[in-house]
């Protein structure tokens, strides 16, 4: 679902964001303090902790696709793997929203595409430009087609192993920063295609109650529909694939 468009980004809201893991200047899951370009207000270690334990209900993804978008922002993508915890808080979305969107893989009911009609809250996985899998969470009441895919995270917890499954040594940057980099990362395949993401092990988590800022622009690598404004991102974040 998803060359390079161009917009102007469409600033709407309030800053939240990480910190910094021991060892890493760029992302720490827990506790008080910075990282490049986001910041906690008030949000304790017990309480980042509890709210990554716990899942986004079903019902957070039965509404429309643009609102999930963009509440999607600031919640943590989990994947807890046998090598241990992987934990992403999302900071980059498109929105795709069925057969009334050319760009979307449900524009045509295809055997690929019936996913985007089933359960909300359900993992769409398809691989992509022949080298890479990218990750969708389905929307909308069952019948109605419409899915987010998951553009970008910024890597907080399993840092070690996610650049292991990257190979790009200490360039943090580029573990998460784009969909394909994003499930590589994070140990996501064509076998999660179909999963529960409202339950582990592979599951989209509560984030902190404070709502981050959230700026938008045309979808990317698209022809179809390449105008209408359905990227959502946290602008300062620096693992947003493209500003």
């Amino acid at each position: 679902m998803s060359a390079k468009t161009t917009g102007t980004p469409t600033p709407t809201s309030s800053a939240r964001g990480g910190a910094r893991e021991q060892g890493n200047p760029h992302a720490r899951f827990a506790g008080s303090g910075r990282s490049a370009g986001t910041r906690f207000h008030g949000q304790s270690l017990r309480a980042e902790r509890s709210n990554l334990l716990s899942p986004l209900p079903r019902e957070f993804f039965t509404r429309s696709t643009l609102l999930v978008a963009k509440d999607l922002l600031g919640h943590f993508l989990v994947h807890e793997t046998p090598r241990g915890r992987l934990v992403g808080r999302v900071v980059e979305v498109e929105a795709y929203r069925g057969p009334k969107d050319p760009a979307s893989h449900a524009y045509r009911r295809t055997p690929r595409s019936q996913i985007m009609w089933g359960p909300p809250g359900t993992a769409y996985v398809y691989f992509t430009y022949g080298n890479h899998y990218c990750i969708n969470v389905v929307t909308e009441p069952q019948g109605t087609a419409g899915a987010v895919l998951l553009r970008a995270v910024e890597p907080l917890e399993g840092i070690g192993l996610m650049r292991r499954r990257r190979g790009t040594g200490d360039n943090d940057r580029l573990l998460t920063s784009g969909p394909g980099r994003l499930t590589q990362a994070m140990g996501i395949g064509r076998n999660h295609n179909g999963v529960d993401l409202t339950r582990p092990p592979l599951f989209l988590a509560r984030g902190p109650t404070a709502r981050p800022p959230i700026a938008s622009s045309p979808r990317i690598g698209i022809r179809a529909a390449a105008d209408r404004p359905w990227r959502f991102y946290i602008p300062a974040n620096p693992y947003v694939s493209r500003r």
